[in-house]
């Protein structure tokens, strides 16, 4: 464990590089006012033309995508999003903000949503050299896989395939312009063209879940997927509230809510254990995948989805092509 200026020290000169005289945006929310704060304190020892906004600023959460943010995004150099998540806010904020992102070919932009203190000691103070390493080798591993077996313990057996269409992205804090990544970093995601199988998240989900939910460990949430969707009547958790939440979110929010959009690799080997939120918990060596959309802009997707929520499935098996490339959590790379 590090120190919060540690974490954040990594974050602005490490993963951003932020320089003399760029234009900077930094958003952030009550909850997390300290960590949004000291960010703001660092980037203003580099540079003057930094932009603070505070979200409550803008109404009652979850708030719409204000036209003051928007045009602060299309001016910056660097971007910084560091604050809780909502319900409601992926669809309202975050999607809009994150298609503005995307547009600026200049922006590098570092996404923190559910960031806490304890992440900030803790995967932000992680080793970055190794996680690139490590990143690199499973992307190698990964990039031309047909189809990867993912199975565990607890009755997770899936298989994912894969097309050369889409990209394999490697999320390792580096973070170049033109491109946002979730920081703390460590993963390698695509998006499958096809999965099949029962998936089991005891993990911890993504989205507004994680904050209210926490650990799944007790309460694992099981659904199967065929032909890349999930299937409604197999949706099953003993929290009967997570179950009709669930439900509600990847049935009824879209017509591809339903459908797996990300298939990704943790490689923060930095991290010892699960914290049970995914800002940090999708980076520990383990699968995570998503119902929801596909992130188009990255993996080069032909649909897309309102929603986005992600599960950890906790100590699996990973088979690429036949070849183990993880054993019960274990790499071996």
């Amino acid at each position: 464990m590090g120190t919060i200026e540690q974490g954040v020290k990594q974050a602005v000169e490490n993963c951003l590089k932020v320089k003399p005289g760029e234009n900077v945006v930094i958003i952030t929310d009550t909850e997390t006012i300290e960590i949004g704060s000291a960010i703001k304190e660092a980037i203003e020892g580099i540079t003057a033309e930094v932009k603070f906004f505070l979200m409550e600023g803008f109404g009652a959460r979850p708030i719409d995508y204000p036209q003051a943010i928007d045009d602060a995004i299309k001016a910056a150099d660097v971007s910084v999003y560091a604050a809780q998540g909502a319900e409601g806010e992926l669809q309202s904020f975050r999607r809009h903000m994150l298609k503005a992102i995307e547009a600026n070919p200049r922006l590098r932009h570092a996404h923190m949503i559910g960031i806490t203190p304890e992440i900030m000691k803790d995967g932000m103070c992680s080793d970055y050299n190794e996680i690139q390493r490590v990143s690199r080798l499973v992307y190698e591993k990964v990039r031309n896989a047909s189809k990867i077996r993912v199975v565990t313990e607890k009755g997770n057996d899936f298989v994912a395939e894969f097309s050369p269409q889409l990209k394999w992205i490697i999320s390792d804090g580096d973070i170049a312009p033109g491109h946002w990544k979730n920081l703390p970093d460590g993963e390698v995601f695509t998006s499958p063209v096809n999965v099949n199988g029962k998936i089991v998240i005891d993990g911890c989900l993504g989205d507004f879940f994680t904050e209210k939910y926490g650990s799944l460990e007790k309460t694992p949430v099981s659904i199967k997927v065929e032909n890349g969707r999930a299937i409604n009547e197999s949706l099953q958790c003993n929290n009967e509230k997570l179950r009709h939440e669930l439900a509600k979110y990847i049935f009824e929010i879209d017509e591809n809510s339903n459908r797996i959009g990300e298939f990704a690799i943790g490689t923060n080997t930095g991290l010892s254990k699960l914290i049970y939120n995914l800002l940090q918990d999708e980076k520990f060596p383990s699968v995570h995948v998503a119902f929801g959309s596909p992130l188009p802009g990255k993996t080069g997707a032909d649909w897309d989805s309102k929603a986005h929520v992600d599960g950890v499935i906790i100590s699996p098996t990973i088979e690429v092509d036949g070849e183990t490339l993880m054993d019960k959590g274990q790499f071996r790379l």
